[in-house]
């Protein structure tokens, strides 16, 4: 099994997917464990002084004024995880769990949060053994960092809340029990930062921004293959368009779909037809495909700075013997980048589901009406517009931004927050429903190809024909569909089609 190492920096994408989705254990780095005991040195060095230090010796958020004696900093410790486990909901799914701790780990790992060494190797244990908190996915508005969701992660340190262990539901104390492991008691200051910071929401954008990035390059994928059976022209891949309008995306994009149709037989079969120019979701798709990319490239940015910061509060500099009380847990940065992200998505679903209608029309497409022979007795691919539309529609709600909100918290003390972890719940239900609809444009996009039995199709485009024909076989009278685009959605995520085409053309963009 992969182990991570995390320390100061360098957490990459790659990282957080190897522990979240395939189950990488992780260690601290050398560097990072001499960093943490040397600012819990200096913490209790000032506990011992009964220096006043927010959330280590006083109160929090409204209640900051009020002072804890050091016979109490045990009982606030305990207290702040047991107070603010408030969420609500569903549980988050096990690899988002584990890319929360993962990252929660990774900012303790940092040294500026003041917790001690013993408490992290805890965490981390928890982690390595398998231990999957129960973790309500609402509650967060993104600002204190993510509190309510945080709070019930940590719950299980203390020997409360609940987990999933071997697939069965327990509590936190039989969990522990479970591993060999025993309960912790926290220390001044901890309890604050195990929960203050923006982890939840940088763990499900980050999965959602991964997700993404492949999605692109499925669509440029899936346009291409429409491109070829709808009769249309490669001179929109043209790089000297691209060149004169110098978006990166744009540019990634048309040279994409540019390779995947080259040396197509089906594209060179109608070059003198009497067809103008195509319509506009194939025109225009570099332009639109590659917008996207941008975004979300600026949300991979954006999540990896995340990734890589210390977002407690206080944070503490033991080379200075210095704290400073800032706002780090806000989660804006990522908020912006979720809805964002978020709009880049739904617009490669929103031309995508329009190519799924040119293919199913006939008097769009030339083609057997919803691309199956005997039509009336069979519907074909019919419905299967309806359902993109339907996923369309939803993902045109869920892109109103959520980041433009706000409503004051604890007693109007924290009176702006981000709502960025509702961002990027949102966001990673868009692209769920975006990989369906680009799995029906596929599946649409195979069947409009068989068509074409003596002429072939471009070199990308014949082996991501015949990968989803290994998976999926022709449509020639109507079955249950949905098994259909399951299988084409395992397919999609297996990574299989995409590696096929870059064994033919290269590395995609």
């Amino acid at each position: 099994m992969e182990e991570i190492f995390l320390g100061v920096d360098g957490m990459t994408m790659e990282d957080l997917l190897a522990i979240a989705r395939y189950e990488a254990t992780v260690r601290l780095t050398e560097e990072s464990e001499k960093r943490i005991l040397s600012t819990r040195k200096l913490i209790e060095h000032w506990v011992q002084e009964e220096k006043i230090i927010y959330g280590v010796t006083t109160g929090f958020g409204a209640l900051s004024d009020v002072i804890i004696s050091k016979e109490d900093t045990w009982q606030l410790q305990k207290n702040i995880l047991m107070s603010h486990a408030a969420g609500v909901g569903n549980p988050l799914d096990k690899e988002t769990v584990r890319a929360v701790m993962a990252l929660r780990i990774k900012d303790l790992a940092r040294g500026h949060s003041g917790i001690r060494l013993e408490t992290v190797s805890h965490l981390i244990k928890i982690l390595n053994r398998g231990i999957c908190p129960i973790v309500p996915e609402k509650g967060s508005v993104g600002a204190s960092g993510d509190l309510a969701p945080l709070a019930h992660l940590c719950l299980v340190l203390i020997g409360q809340g609940e987990a999933f262990y071997k697939d069965q539901r327990i509590s936190g104390m039989e969990a522990l029990r479970k591993c060999g492991m025993e309960t912790i008691q926290l220390e001044a200051g901890e309890g604050l930062a195990l929960v203050n910071g923006t982890q939840v929401m940088t763990a499900i954008g980050g999965l959602a921004v991964y997700d993404s990035l492949k999605l692109a390059k499925m669509s440029d994928i899936a346009a291409a293959m429409s491109l070829e059976v709808l009769m249309g022209s490669r001179t929109e891949f043209d790089p000297r368009i691209h060149r004169v309008r110098p978006h990166p995306g744009q540019a990634a994009a048309a040279d994409n779909m540019g390779r995947i149709t080259q040396n197509s037989e089906i594209i060179s079969s109608h070059k003198d037809c009497s067809r103008v120019q195509d319509a506009y979701t194939l025109r225009c798709s570099p332009q639109v495909h590659g917008a996207s990319k941008d975004a979300i490239n600026y949300a991979l940015n954006v999540v990896e700075t995340e990734m890589n910061s210390s977002t407690n509060n206080p944070l503490f500099f033991p080379e200075s013997e210095e704290f400073l009380l800032g706002g780090n847990f806000h989660g804006q940065p990522v908020a912006l980048a979720m809805d964002f992200l978020c709009m880049a998505v739904s617009e490669l679903a929103n031309i995508s589901e329009r190519r799924i209608e040119r293919l199913l029309n006939p008097k769009l497409s030339g083609l057997p009406a919803f691309l199956v022979s005997d039509g009336g007795l069979n519907s074909g691919f019919m419905i299967t517009q309806y359902t993109a539309a339907a996923l369309v529609s939803e993902n045109k709600v869920l892109s109103h931004p959520a980041c433009v909100d706000s409503i004051p918290t604890s007693a109007n003390k924290e009176d702006h927050v981000s709502m960025g972890t509702i961002s990027a719940r949102k966001c990673r239900e868009v692209v769920k429903n975006t990989e369906k609809v680009i799995a029906i444009e596929l599946l649409c996009s195979a069947q409009a190809m068989d068509l074409f039995t003596n002429i072939k199709p471009g070199e990308g485009t014949l082996v991501a024909y015949k990968a989803i024909r290994d998976a999926i076989p022709h449509l020639d009278k109507d079955r249950v569909l949905s098994k259909d685009i399951e299988t084409m959605m395992h397919l999609m995520r297996s990574g299989k089609i995409i590696e096929e085409v870059e064994r033919v053309v290269g590395t995609l963009r």
